[in-house]
This record gives C-alpha cells, sequence and structure tokens, in this order.
C-alpha cells in the first residue's frame, strides 16, 4: 500500500510540475518572426518543383526551433517541399529549453516533438496524453559507417590517458563525470546499456546536464570525463583532440530499437486532426527517406543552418510501421531503475496504432507492422 501511495503522489508531483514549465514554456519562449523558410535562408530555396502549388489553404503545424542534431528532419522534409505537398505548412515557434519542449505540446502553443520512449514514458506516467505517429530516428546497421550511429562518447586523452572504452574507466577513482542533455533519454539509458556490458557500475557515474555543443567545451576543460554527443558534433569533438571510446553499437540492441525516436501529439491535436497526422507522417518517412539515401547532401543543409560543423546525420526509419515493441528496453529500463512503476506502461500504451502503416498514396496496401530491416520493401511514394 505505501509502494502505491508513493506512486500516487509522485505522479500527482510530476503532473503538477508539467503544468508550471507548461506556463513557463509559453510566457518564457524565444521566438521566429517567420516560419521555416526564414530560418533555412542561408541554405536556399526547395528544389524547384517541389513545393506545393495552388490548392486549399495549407493546415499549419507548429514546432519549436531546433538548431541541434534533431533539425535534419524537419530541416529536410521542408526544404523539399513534402510538408506543402501534403497540405502541411511547419511552422518554426521559436527556440525553447529542453525542460520546456514537451510542456510546450501540452499547453497548445507547439503541436509536434520527437521523442525516445524512455522520455515519452515518463511524460504519459505524469499524466500527459501524448501519443507516437511514426518511427523517427533508429540505429544504422552495424556494416554501416559508425558517423551515423546515434551517439559517440568521448574522453579528454591529457586528463584520461589511460582511457580507451568503457572498460578502462573502472580504473578511474570515485565518481565519474559524463554529460547528458536531458534524464531518463538516449543519454543516460544508452550509455548505461554500455557501461553495463562492461561491467562499470552504473552508481560510479554523476551526470551533468547540458547540450551537446557545450560537452564539447566541458570536456576540453576538464570540467567533465566523458562527453556523450551526437553526429553534428562528432567532428568538433574530434577537432579539440578527444579520444573516442565508445559509440551506441556497443549497447547490444537491435539497431531499430537502439536510436529509435516517435514524432508526438498530443491526444486531443490527433482527435481533432487526423488527416494532418497522416500527412505529417507521409511527409517525415520520404524526406527520412531523402536524408538516408542523400548523406552529404543532408549533412551539408544541416551544417548551414546550424552553423556548426556536421559529421552525418542520425540514420532514419524509412517505413510507416510504429512496431512498438522496439520501445521495449526503453521502458524496461525505467521500471528497472524505479522510474517507472512495473507493469504500468506497455510499448504499444506510447503510440497510437491507427498510423501503423499508413499509406503513401492510392493503391499501396498499408505496410506491415513490425520492425525496420534492411530487407523489407520500399514503399511506393
Amino acid at each position: 500500500m505505501a509502494t502505491t501511495k508513493k506512486t500516487k503522489v509522485t505522479a500527482i508531483i510530476v503532473t503538477a510540475a508539467l503544468a508550471v514549465i507548461a506556463f513557463g514554456a509559453f510566457r518564457g519562449r524565444t521566438r521566429d518572426a517567420t516560419p521555416t523558410a526564414a530560418l533555412l535562408a542561408s541554405s536556399g530555396p526547395p528544389p524547384a518543383g517541389t513545393a506545393r502549388g495552388d490548392g486549399p489553404p495549407l493546415r499549419v503545424v507548429k514546432t519549436f526551433t531546433r538548431r541541434d542534431c534533431s533539425l535534419a528532419p524537419w530541416l529536410i522534409t521542408d526544404k523539399l517541399g513534402y510538408f506543402r505537398e501534403e497540405g502541411i505548412e511547419l511552422v518554426f515557434t521559436g527556440e525553447l529549453q529542453a525542460p520546456q519542449q514537451v510542456p510546450s505540446l501540452l499547453n497548445g502553443t507547439n503541436d509536434v516533438t520527437s521523442l525516445h520512449p524512455n522520455a515519452a514514458a515518463m511524460v504519459i506516467n505524469g499524466g500527459g496524453k501524448i501519443r507516437g505517429v511514426a518511427r523517427a530516428g533508429r540505429e544504422p546497421a552495424e556494416d554501416l559507417p559508425p558517423e551515423f550511429r546515434h551517439m559517440w562518447w568521448f574522453v579528454n586523452p591529457e586528463k584520461h590517458p589511460g582511457v580507451h572504452s568503457f572498460s578502462d574507466l573502472n580504473s578511474l577513482p570515485g565518481r565519474i563525470k559524463f554529460s547528458l542533455i536531458n534524464s531518463n533519454s538516449c543519454n543516460d539509458f544508452l550509455a548505461n546499456k554500455i557501461l553495463d556490458a562492461h561491467g562499470v557500475p552504473r552508481d560510479k557515474i554523476e551526470w551533468v546536464t547540458m547540450p551537446d555543443v557545450q560537452a564539447i567545451q566541458a570536456l576540453s576543460q576538464g570540467l567533465t570525463d566523458v562527453g556523450g554527443v551526437h553526429p553534428p558534433f562528432f567532428k568538433g569533438m574530434i577537432d579539440a583532440g578527444q579520444r573516442k571510446v565508445a559509440d551506441t553499437l556497443e549497447a547490444r540492441l537491435p539497431p531499430e530499437s537502439a536510436g529509435l525516436t516517435y514524432y508526438f501529439f498530443t491526444e486531443d491535436f490527433i482527435a481533432r486532426n487526423p488527416e494532418t497526422v497522416k500527412a505529417f507522417a507521409r511527409a517525415m518517412i520520404r524526406g527520412q527517406r531523402f536524408i538516408n539515401e542523400n548523406p552529404e547532401q543532408a549533412r551539408l543543409w544541416t551544417q548551414e543552418a546550424i552553423g556548426v560543423p556536421v559529421s552525418a546525420n542520425h540514420y532514419y526509419a524509412e517505413v510507416p510501421s510504429l512496431a512498438p515493441e522496439l520501445a521495449a528496453p526503453w521502458l524496461e529500463d525505467l521500471e528497472d531503475t524505479g522510474a517507472l512503476p512495473k507493469g504500468k506502461l506497455k510499448p504499444v500504451d506510447i503510440v497510437d496504432m491507427q498510423f501503423d502503416g499508413i499509406p503513401f498514396s492510392d493503391g499501396d496496401s498499408a505496410a506491415s507492422s513490425g520492425s525496420a530491416t534492411a530487407g523489407e520493401p520500399v514503399y511506393r511514394l
């Protein structure tokens, strides 16, 4: 009974905190005066012939402005005109700090974001009514270049000359400072899986919150011991003279699961705009295929937009199946750490299965459920 009361109290506290942050997200956000096109002006107009012509008014879908590793699919999908072909105008509403991003959906400032399964589960467990509608990121297969892997981890070779892998962290005295963007995200989940694989106790780690771009500086100055960053910042770490000691392949998870993210809308937005959500999902899958098939062009466009050297972008899902079973390891880890009550949520509880396997054009059959693999058919657009 005590555990039940504690869980209820925790849920109430989380819900209240979300409400407070949501108000702050609305009042404290920075604003862009114009939608996506203005942000991307430095990288030129969309290719000729891709934008929607005359027709019904575009349906506005709002999201916060990104200038980091998560920008690429939004950028490329918009730049190629795929949103407009689906009748959507993507509007960037301004940059937000990480704690304000999900609350901005809950208060209606924004409509959509991408989240890892563990972050989404914590929101839903706290009372936030959001659901995933399409897969975004995934880990590339092992035979693809490592630059596309979801994260790399680095150490400062001057501070830790004997550390060449996570196994070597056991030789360091005391606690080890790891950078991360958010707790209950890819940063700690994937790093913990690698730590487990190398026999490093999780309680040896001290997490220090900062964006990836600051992680480079913090590691260079010796303020942290291990810096984990996403693809746009791999090159920055290397240029700063840092030593790579691991990447997400070492998490020993299926590729489709290791880098898993979904696009999330609120349940209310989905109920009011199901066709818009379907159109958004179709456009995003098309953009993600382009990124996987044209990595150099995607890299250059992303680099121009965010203004920092970009080594590569993430790797993305290319089929519309939601494959909720891929989220299982993320939720199980939350249960193991006590962040999520055991059995409270199943993977299917974080997605909306009405959007599983949506067809891309008239006459197409819906994609079957299940994880995407290199051998799956490419659906006709």
